[in-house]
């Protein structure tokens, strides 16, 4: 299957156009002209998301559009300068992304409908010494709710609609999404997944492997 942000940096580098939008942009224009810490932008992205996420008509009509066969990745804004772009992601029930991580820091916040975030840790301490992803956490978030991921943390996770109707996330990424096409660092295989294991020791950092899996 084709990866879902395939092409996506082959969009014009777009604006956003609503009221809302404009206000959220000019309000992190200023944000990360005066920081550049990731853990601080990052945090106060959260801030700023979850008053936009309370907006009924923060998003174009047309950024509402799904596919058919995976979720669909809308390009909504860019930083003049690349310092951060706003996705919206469009789910139809039953569509997921794969396990994955972030070359940047990102925020999520839910606008429509209901998502699952299922997080996972890295374990090396089997008997063949071959790593393998533990489940860590799984939450549903609704409508207003904010999280935020800071890599070199582990953000190993997936995400998938959680309801019955269209859900839409707004994601704002801490680098240029129209150069890079993504802000998927790495995907991971289901087939690392351990549903039953009990892992021996600390989770470990993916970082370690380089790309033996």
């Amino acid at each position: 299957m084709a990866h879902a942000y395939e092409r996506l940096n082959e969009v014009p580098r777009p604006v956003g156009r609503t009221r809302a939008l404009r206000h959220l942009t000019r309000s992190l224009d200023a944000l990360v002209a005066s920081h550049s810490e990731s853990y601080t932008v990052a945090g106060r992205v959260g801030m700023l998301l979850q008053h936009a996420l309370a907006d009924p008509l923060l998003l174009e009509p047309r950024h509402c559009e799904p596919w058919e066969d995976r979720y669909r990745p809308h390009l909504v804004h860019t930083h003049p300068a690349g310092r951060y772009s706003i996705v919206a992601l469009v789910w139809k029930p039953g569509q997921a992304t794969a396990i994955h991580d972030h070359r940047c820091w990102c925020v999520v916040g839910v606008w429509q409908g209901l998502e699952r975030e299922t997080s996972y840790d890295l374990h090396d301490d089997d008997d063949d010494g071959e790593p393998y992803l533990v489940q860590r956490s799984s939450a549903v978030a609704s409508r207003g709710q904010v999280s935020v991921l800071v890599p070199p943390d582990e953000d190993i996770h997936c995400v998938e609609n959680a309801g019955d109707g269209i859900a839409i996330s707004i994601h704002v990424y801490g680098d240029d999404i129209a150069r890079l096409g993504s802000s998927i660092n790495r995907e991971f295989g289901d087939d690392l997944v351990r549903a039953c294991a009990v892992p021996r020791s600390a989770p470990v950092s993916w970082r370690t492997y380089g790309g033996r899996y």
